[in-house]
């Protein structure tokens, strides 16, 4: 993770946040966020994290909870203890087995095409995906995840 005067940026356990986060560096949450995280780095939430709110970041990696808005310009990766509900606009797209990804998915292709699918909680990731990836082979082409 990038660190700016040498200390990362952190949302330590037990810490409740109402409002919003403008950063040019990584981000990382094991506390409570609500409100919108906006960073030129990467976004990380903790097992025991969670994000209500808009969340716009380069990367994302995600073992807690996230409830809401997600854009992440290049790679979203879901741990097994992910939790994830609302709209995600993502490149790639990385889903450990017994992530439950609950929003509706918009993937962009190299040519700035996107695709979108929707996961409903029938067709979630949990107990059921195999390791890795919502991939798209054509832009314009549906993303199914394998």
């Amino acid at each position: 993770m990038n660190e700016i005067g040498g200390q990362p940026n952190r949302i330590e356990k037990n810490t409740k946040i109402k409002g919003d986060i403008i950063s040019e560096a990584d981000f990382r949450i094991d506390g409570k966020l609500d409100g919108n995280v906006k960073t030129s780095g990467k976004v990380v939430i903790g097992k025991g994290g969670y994000i209500h709110g808009k969340v716009e970041c380069v990367n994302a990696d995600i073992e807690g909870n996230f409830n809401g808005e997600l854009l992440v310009s290049d790679l979203l990766s879901l741990k097994a203890s992910a939790v994830i509900e609302g709209t995600v606009s993502v490149t790639k797209l990385a889903v450990e087995p017994g992530a439950t990804f609950n929003a509706s998915c918009s993937m962009k292709g190299k040519g700035g095409l996107s695709s979108s699918t929707s996961a409903s909680p029938a067709s979630s990731a949990q107990g059921t995906a195999k390791p890795n990836v919502a991939t798209t082979k054509n832009p314009g082409e549906k993303a199914r995840i394998s």
